[in-house]
Parts: C-alpha cells; sequence; structure tokens
C-alpha cells in the first residue's frame, strides 16, 4: 500500500496536512476500484466535514493534499463515486409517482404542470435537503420515497409541485444539516409552503432529537452556528440548541441514524 504522506512531501516539500492520515482509507479505496458514495459522504466518513473534497473554502490544506493525490498518485485510477449532481432546475423524487420510469425522476420546469393531477403511489416520504445525501439514501435503498431539497434552491416550479402533493394528501418528513442556514432552509420553506404539517416535517428531526444529535456527533464552529433570522418557533428552538452547543452536524453525519427512523416513520402512520 503506497504511502500517500510520504510521496505528497517528497514531492512537493510541504508538510501533509494534519488530517492526511484519515484520507488514506479513502485512497486505498480508490486505487482498487470500489464503488464510493457521493464526495460529501466519503468526506464525512473519513472524520472530515462535507465539503472539505469538493470546496477548496471548507479546508484549503486537504482540499490540496487531496487533489494532488489524485492527479499524481491516482491518475490511473479515477475515482468510481456515486454522483450528486441532479439537475435543479424543478423537481428531483424517487418512488413518488405512479409510473414505469426509473427511479430517481427529475422534472424540468415545462413537464411540472402535467404532474400536478397525476397520480402518486405513497402517502408520505422523506424531503431531503443535501443532494448527496438523497442520492445515497435512494441508492441504499431504492424503494423508499424520497424528494430532493437540493438547498436553497427554492424555485417556483418545484414549491408549485410541492404544494400541490401536500394538498393532495402526501406527508413530508424532513430532514437537513443542523446549523444556522440548515435550520433556516426548513424555515424558509415552511413559510413557503403554509400547507406542510409541521408534527409531520419535524416528526424525525424533532428538537429532541437534534439536541442528542448535537451532543453525540457535533462538530465546533463558532461560523456555521450564528444567530439567524428564523420564525416557526420550534425551529427557533432547534436553532437555540446549536447555538447553545456551539455545534453542527451534517447530513452525511447521521446515515446510520436516517437509516434506523425513516422505516420506522414510513411503516408507522
Amino acid at each position: 500500500m503506497m504511502n500517500y504522506v510520504e510521496s505528497y512531501e517528497a514531492a512537493t516539500g510541504k508538510a501533509a496536512p494534519a488530517e492526511a492520515d484519515k484520507l488514506a482509507p479513502l485512497f486505498q479505496a480508490i486505487a482498487t476500484g470500489q464503488l464510493l458514495p457521493p464526495r460529501g459522504q466519503q468526506a464525512v466518513d473519513a472524520g472530515l466535514t462535507a465539503h472539505s473534497l469538493n470546496d477548496p473554502r471548507e479546508n484549503r490544506p486537504v482540499y490540496q493534499y487531496y487533489q494532488w493525490i489524485l492527479k499524481n498518485c491516482l491518475v490511473d485510477q479515477p475515482p468510481r463515486e456515486i454522483g450528486a449532481q441532479l439537475i435543479g432546475m424543478a423537481f428531483t423524487s424517487a418512488n413518488i409517482f405512479k409510473t414505469d420510469l426509473p427511479q430517481p425522476l427529475t422534472l424540468n420546469p415545462w413537464q411540472v404542470p402535467a404532474m400536478l393531477d397525476y397520480p402518486t403511489k405513497t402517502q408520505q416520504a422523506i424531503l431531503i435537503e443535501n443532494n448527496g445525501v438523497f442520492i445515497w439514501l435512494h441508492y441504499r435503498h431504492p424503494d423508499w420515497p424520497l424528494i430532493n431539497q437540493a438547498g436553497n434552491d427554492f424555485n417556483d416550479k418545484y414549491l408549485l409541485l410541492l404544494q400541490q402533493l401536500v394538498r393532495r394528501g402526501l406527508r413530508l418528513a424532513y430532514l437537513g444539516d443542523l446549523d444556522s442556514e440548515g435550520i433556516r432552509i426548513i424555515d424558509r420553506l415552511y413559510q413557503a409552503v403554509p400547507e406542510l404539517v409541521l408534527a409531520d416535517l419535524l416528526a424525525i428531526q424533532t428538537p429532541q432529537n437534534v439536541a442528542n444529535w448535537l451532543v453525540r456527533f457535533g462538530k465546533q464552529s463558532s461560523k456555521r452556528t450564528k444567530r439567524l433570522a428564523v420564525q416557526t418557533p420550534v425551529l427557533q428552538t432547534e436553532l437555540e440548541s446549536i447555538i447553545t452547543f456551539k455545534k453542527f452536524v451534517e447530513q452525511e453525519q447521521l446515515i446510520a441514524v436516517y437509516e434506523q427512523l425513516i422505516p420506522r416513520w414510513l411503516d408507522n402512520n
């Protein structure tokens, strides 16, 4: 097995970042051609934050080290990873509509009007903030009813279709990052689609679970735990926990927890 840290330091004359050893198992998986989850999940599984491997602003030394290893040590074996790039123009879901089309299904704005009354196959679904978590859960559980929120992508067609599905009786439970911005995203969604039932929306991501996850999995950050404007009282409570602990939790850290709680919610309602 190659010593990636030694190779990097010998070739560049620079010290590898402190977190470099955490990436050794990932590099070995890449070198042996293993199929990997989306890159954000790879980062969290390595003990880093979700954007460390795809955004130089998150952790520049780690990002530069990761890129150097790919370009110089693994050039003949690029990563085999499940891509998280989903079309963000309108609406991406899995197992919501009655169709034989392969899942997940991504609808563009021109298709949305025709889908407003299209038959559905479920009365419950999980609404997921993060592209990578959505596609990773779908890959692991291809029969689960999932809807991709795609972060701040609150385009009109997406909201129109989501609103209509809720009016037709679709119950939605929400899962997102537990940081200040993540709480603000769900608050914005709830304000934009007032038909959403808050008790369902927070059936899994309850204030009690949020506090528990912050204690068990939280990472320190002043940047991601700032006080932001949130209108919904119960979400203010969740934000207050994030501010008090000065910790955040990313969705990718909670995959194992989700895999326990999601089927319970889907089965018991």
